[in-house]
């Protein structure tokens, strides 16, 4: 390694060398930094990173506000470091004003191309890529050179999932990230044995790790809230130019107050219309949309499993995660069963399926999770201990005459077992029943 080359990485990465101090003698593969010495290692976000490495495509790595983004980006960085010495490292943080001169696509353009090294890796690492005006027109310029292998970062708001293909010209690939699933969290208090206990707590805290920092509950609740105030209040209304704040806010709360619900815009502006607040089903449909294209909710259609099509007149809204609900509403309403279809739906996603509300003649299936050729018929409750409910939730799953797996989902507080062949599991089981081992 060349001297200046060693200069470069030196002045770079000086806040990983300050990290490695920090760091107990543990075996680090990659880790999400939430709160001064403890890492919970994010496995599967990091082990999709390392598949992609060399590959020809703009890595994107997405997610709403705090769900850990950077510090994924940080901990991939970590581990090309730790794997391929020779690597040359270009790094550039717009919340980092030692980076400020670079917002402007054509410096920033320059800065990266003056830094390649000829004859070995060159890794380009942008956070927080919005902040540089046309910043796509530098990425694309880096990328069509074949020179970099490109990942980078973005607030959810202005780097949309929706607004990628029209972005980025050339190939690439998008890693979504999602707030602390259960198994994190327990992870995190390890401390504490009780697993149905920690469920209890993980449904009002959520998975927004910078939370947990706090001790005391008001201040937990108040980052949970500005975090809401700046996706809802800032973001999005920055992006779109939205003016009627009142329609925003009431729309978002009713989502957040009635998830795993079927609802549609002509509903929601009918009940919100009622209230004193004039608010147009146009108006209502395009918000929920921009709410669901930041991924603070997410929407999921509806299926005909019998006729084997996708019904377009009412869906379902789920959160990205339970920590707002309870921040802002409380204990409003406060329903476990359509919390943990919150939770379950959710967990879906971060398992790679997609999610569909399925209709069976009059019945109504919570979940069809499909990835692959793999099809899972779900249902989940809260208390299934009463026959009425339990064959409320068992039926529908009983109607169903093809041979896919089938399973209801519930607070059992007992080890799985089987009715006529569908999987009964206790809610906690399945959340924790994850492929990658978590570490700390």
């Amino acid at each position: 390694m060349s001297k200046n080359k060693f200069l470069d990485l030196e002045n770079q990465y000086t806040w990983i060398e300050r990290r490695k101090a920090l760091l107990p003698a543990i075996e680090v593969v990659g880790f999400v930094l939430v709160f001064i010495m403890k890492y919970i290692v994010r496995k599967q976000y990091l082990d999709r990173l390392i598949g992609l490495k060399n590959t020809p495509d703009i890595k994107i790595i997405t997610g709403i506000r705090r769900s850990g983004k950077s510090e994924l980006m940080k901990a991939y960085i970590r581990y090309i470091l730790d794997n391929e010495p020779s690597a040359n490292i270009i790094y550039v943080d717009f919340f980092n004003l030692d980076f400020e001169d670079l917002k402007d696509y054509k410096k920033l353009h320059s800065y990266i191309k003056a830094r390649r090294i000829d004859e070995i890796t060159n890794y380009v690492f942008i956070d927080e890529v919005q902040l540089c005006p046309q910043f796509e027109l530098a990425v694309n310029s880096l990328h069509n050179s074949g020179d970099f292998d490109i990942y980078i970062t973005g607030s959810n708001a202005f780097l949309l999932s929706s607004d990628l293909a029209t972005l980025f010209t050339g190939r690439f690939i998008e890693i979504p990230i999602y707030p602390f699933s259960f198994s994190e969290f327990c992870t995190y208090y390890s401390d504490e044995q009780d697993i149905e206990h920690l469920l209890e707590r993980y449904s009002y805290q959520g998975g927004l790790a910078g939370s947990y920092i706090y001790g005391k509950e008001q201040d937990r609740i108040t980052y949970l809230k500005d975090v809401y105030n700046t996706i809802v209040k800032r973001d999005l209304v920055d992006k779109y130019r939205i003016v009627d704040l009142t329609v925003l806010n009431h729309l978002t709360e009713f989502l957040m107050d009635n998830i795993s619900n079927l609802t549609s815009p002509n509903k929601i502006s009918s009940l919100i219309t009622a209230n004193i607040i004039p608010a147009n089903h146009n108006t209502i449909g395009k918000y929920i949309k921009y709410l669901c294209n930041a991924f603070f909710f997410y929407n999921v259609r509806r299926y005909d499993i019998k006729g084997k099509k996708y019904l377009e007149s009412t869906n379902k809204y789920y959160l990205c995660d339970l920590g707002f609900r309870y921040a802002i509403l409380g204990n409003r309403n406060l329903d476990f069963g359509r919390i943990y279809e919150n939770m379950v739906c959710i967990e879906l996603f971060r398992r790679g399926y997609e999610v569909y509300v399925g209709k069976l003649y009059q019945k109504e299936i919570d979940f069809v999770a499909i990835k692959g050729n793999e099809k899972i018929y779900i249902q989940v409750s809260d208390n299934i201990t009463e026959s009425t409910t339990f064959n409320r939730e068992i039926t529908p799953l009983l109607q169903i005459k093809d041979a896919y797996p089938k399973m209801l989902i519930a607070r059992t507080r007992h080890p799985e077992y089987q009715y006529e062949g569908i999987k009964i599991i206790n809610i906690t089981e399945w959340l924790l029943d994850v492929k990658s081992k978590i570490k700390v």
